[in-house]
């Protein structure tokens, strides 16, 4: 009899791969997680408990079919569980590297639940796919049947990319507009290069570009060519820009010199690691090295700017946030890295001024959780009297983005936009109200996960092809 593949959680143990160091990682920007060998990531593979009801694939956004590629890893079937893989997620070694699994599929994992550890799901996934492309697997669209409709696609972010993908394959024209000089959005400029390498980025857009997609590059819509003007050129539109513009701070002292938005100071150092001129941070002002850092939030993007300026050679590195540990939106894994890399978290803390022009220090006022908002989370309140300066050169905004205008920035006021800018758009399909015009990601839903915006992509392009092919039937008639 076959010896059993599965349900190996009694004896064996959660494993992680490899992780490099602290005190070497936190010198460059590469990934801190070594790949698993084959039997490593076939021995945790096996750990899955193969549930009947499986909670990973369920609070998953893209709803993976996780434990049976889990399996399939397990029992060695590599390219079966790749091609099961693909099935469901455009990129899956892009999430397995960033997504929040933690909150995800691995914090609902039922052997978890019964303190077994839960399986190193976003690990295996990562493996899978990098094996499929080291064996040649990964392979560019060839449609069955080439279509004379095109699309055009309003943004090279994850979002835009998997609904480019999606349409490229059922044989639909397809071009992807973009105000920067390479695709991939926040993937290429807002992650960096230790949580995510711009080659796994930049191979997929390679891919889309081989399977017929086409990409227009250094393109801002509203400048350098209009919205009307893609909505006569193309079948129908797809806005995936993403959401861009950084929340603020205020309070005295807000706009001094030394004091930066996240995204900026993000996008420097990506540039940095393609060799890109970056006069900014030349100049000192996007670089963090031999200075007092402090970044201000709680979430993701904090976590990636702390980081980063420990690895620009910051003299310290604090970050502040104005709720506890157990309330911060941001990876608790994300925090455990960064702590281990020396970053110093001050908790129930929030910025009440800023000293000096440029700036020499924050007013930190303490805080405490009071009642819950809206959320459910536990709203904090300032401590009467409890403000202290903490000593900074360079103070980072990590606050969140909001939707730009864009009714305003593309002349377009039949663009309907909710209460908070975002765009008004149906559930699942992405529709708007605008006749062939689709919107995903978040600049539909606010800030939210890389993974989402996969979701909405591949969801909204199976709507464009319902509505390419109900106009066709329609002009058949």
């Amino acid at each position: 009899m076959a010896k059993q593949p599965m349900l190996k959680f009694v004896t064996v143990d959660r494993d992680m791969p490899e992780k490099r160091a602290a005190a070497e990682r936190n010198k460059d920007f590469h990934e801190i997680y070594a790949e698993y060998a084959a039997a490593k990531a076939q021995e945790q593979a096996g750990r899955c408990s193969q549930c009947g009801v499986p909670y990973c694939q369920s609070h998953c956004p893209l709803h993976n079919n996780i434990p049976d590629w889990l399996r399939m890893t397990a029992e060695g079937r590599l390219k079966e569980a790749y091609e099961l893989s693909q099935a469901t997620n455009t990129f899956p070694e892009i999430c397995g590297r960033i997504c929040p699994q933690d909150r995800l599929c691995e914090g609902n994992c039922v052997i978890e639940q019964s303190g077994h550890g839960t399986v190193t799901i976003g690990s295996v996934e990562k493996y899978i796919t990098d094996t499929a492309w080291a064996e040649g697997w990964v392979t560019p669209a060839k449609p069955m049947q080439e279509r004379v409709e095109t699309v055009g696609i309003i943004g090279a972010g994850p979002g835009g990319l998997a609904a480019a993908d999606v349409l490229r394959r059922a044989g639909v024209q397809v071009t992807v507009y973009d105000r920067y000089d390479r695709g991939g959005g926040l993937l290429t400029y807002g992650i960096p290069g230790f949580k995510l390498e711009k080659d796994v980025v930049l191979r997929r857009i390679e891919q889309l570009e081989q399977g017929g997609v086409e990409f227009v590059m250094n393109c801002t819509v509203g400048e350098d060519i209009q919205f009307d003007e893609l909505r006569n050129k193309h079948n129908a539109l797809i806005i995936a820009t993403g959401v861009y513009k950084s929340r603020d701070l205020q309070g005295p002292g807000s706009g001094a010199t030394g004091i930066v938005r996240a995204i900026d100071y993000l996008t420097a150092s990506n540039r940095l690691s393609f060799g890109d001129a970056v006069p900014e941070f030349d100049s000192g002002e996007l670089n963090a090295e031999g200075k007092q850092v402090v970044v201000i939030g709680g979430g993701d993007t904090a976590m990636d700017c702390v980081r980063t300026a420990v690895r620009q050679g910051a003299k310290s590195v604090k970050c502040l946030y104005r709720r506890d540990r157990e309330n911060m939106p941001g990876s608790q894994r994300e925090v455990n890295n960064a702590e281990e890399e020396g970053v110093i978290f001050q908790w129930l803390s929030a910025p009440k001024g800023f000293v000096g022009d440029p700036v020499k220090g924050v007013m930190v006022q303490q805080m405490r959780l009071g009642a819950p908002d809206a959320t459910g989370r536990q709203s904090p309140e300032e401590i009467d009297g409890a403000i202290a300066e903490e000593p900074a050169d360079l103070v980072i905004k990590a606050l969140g983005f909001e939707p730009e205008e864009l009714p305003t920035l593309w002349n377009q006021e039949d663009l309907e936009v909710t209460t908070w800018g975002t765009i008004r758009a149906e559930y699942t399909t992405g529709r708007t109200a605008m006749d062939g015009v689709f919107a995903v990601g978040d600049i539909v839903r606010g800030a939210s996960l890389v993974v989402w915006a996969i979701r909405d992509g591949r969801d909204t392009a199976d709507a464009v092809l319902d509505y390419l092919n109900a106009a066709e039937a329609v002009a058949a008639e």
